[in-house]
């Protein structure tokens, strides 16, 4: 299988490429980068030892990716995660949509051309803000819960948001440019025959994950934690309460091995969302307690001023994929913490490198 990763020395275009080989070295892997994050030039030594084949290359430009060798797949898991991204002053919204949409577009001509499958690395954040922000809560242990005596939206139980959900506006402008480009996707397999993938990810997280908060919150909180730098809980009251899910990129790779095999599907079984679930669910609060358990303890300031698209608990429900696909996440909340805190250890300019100021 000749397999192409764009953002392929970013984190998760890095592990997955390790991981698919790691499974089958049959494949033949390649990849593109424009090496702009700091900490993407860190994979590039061991990918190409690996037998990565590596371009220098934009993913906005056209003329970057049509040169590209022919493949069989494209594995799109390059963008800018950011959900502040176009509002926070570090990036323009144009940035923001000739990165994740433009980008979009670039890749699926390519398939276009080759007959390549494709396969959108998309995110929980194309769900609609305004009733997640408005949720029913209440915290135990130090964490928020949807409130179990409350109405809940369609689409959301204790166990998560599903794919029914509502995915309309606002959805901040990154969640925008990753929905339109599920649209795009969806009707460019339809139009043009070509196998393609729609997998809404919870949030990523791993050894050499990028250390910003806006993108890798997860090592960022374990690096800043361990090198005592300043943190705060911001939002909902400075408690530390809101509640993610967290999932690591490799066990994708399973996934990927499936769909790469799978006959034609109606489009409404080409969407699904996966993700660690309601048992990788983990508040800020509670990531500072395994800290300072593991790290001695560190003091956490505290902000109560909101944030743009600040939601108190997001959880993906993962069902459908287990239907569709007997997927499930391979890697528990522990282990994923264990192997951050190792690689924090290991390389203590990590935050200096991969988000410098």
């Amino acid at each position: 299988m000749k397999i192409l990763i764009s953002g392929v020395c970013g984190f998760v275009g890095s592990t997955l490429a390790r991981a698919l080989l790691q499974a089958d070295s049959s494949h033949q892997v390649s990849g593109f980068d424009n090496f702009i994050r700091p900490g993407s030039e860190t994979n590039r030594a061991e990918l190409k030892a690996m037998g990565v084949r590596l371009f220098h290359g934009d993913l906005r430009a056209p003329s970057d990716v049509e040169p590209l060798p022919a493949c069989d797949w494209v594995i799109d898991a390059a963008a800018n995660p950011s959900v502040l991204a176009g509002v926070d002053g570090r990036t323009s919204s144009r940035q923001l949509v000739e990165h994740n949409l433009s980008g979009t577009v670039n890749l699926l001509e390519y398939c276009k051309l080759h007959r390549a499958g494709f396969i959108l690395l998309s995110t929980s954040r194309v769900y609609s803000i305004g009733p997640l922000a408005a949720l029913a809560v209440a915290e135990a242990n130090g964490a928020f819960r949807p409130d179990a005596s409350a109405t809940l939206s369609p689409g959301l139980t204790a166990q998560g948001v599903d794919e029914s959900f509502a995915t309309l506006a606002p959805v901040s402008l990154y969640g925008a440019t990753k929905l339109a480009s599920e649209a795009l996707a969806l009707e460019y397999g339809e139009t043009f025959n070509l196998p393609v993938f729609i997998n809404r990810c919870g949030v990523l997280a791993g050894a050499g994950q990028f250390g910003r908060a806006d993108q890798g919150i997860f090592a960022y909180w374990l690096n800043s934690h361990l090198r005592r730098r300043p943190l705060k809980y911001i939002g909902f009251g400075g408690h530390g309460h809101q509640v993610r899910d967290c999932l690591h990129p490799r066990d994708l790779a399973p996934l990927l091995a499936k769909q790469f095999a799978a006959p034609k599907l109606p489009p409404a079984d080409r969407v699904a969302n996966f993700s660690g679930g309601a048992a990788s669910a983990v508040s800020l609060r509670q990531l500072t307690g395994w800290c300072d358990a593991r790290f001695g303890p560190h003091p956490v300031g505290s902000d109560p001023a909101p944030r743009p698209f600040d939601i108190p608990w997001i959880v993906l429900d993962h069902a459908k994929a287990t239907r569709l696909w007997d997927w499930r996440p391979q890697t528990p909340l522990e282990s994923v913490l264990d192997e951050i805190a190792g690689h924090a250890r290991d390389h203590p300019g990590w935050l200096d490198i991969s988000a410098p100021l």
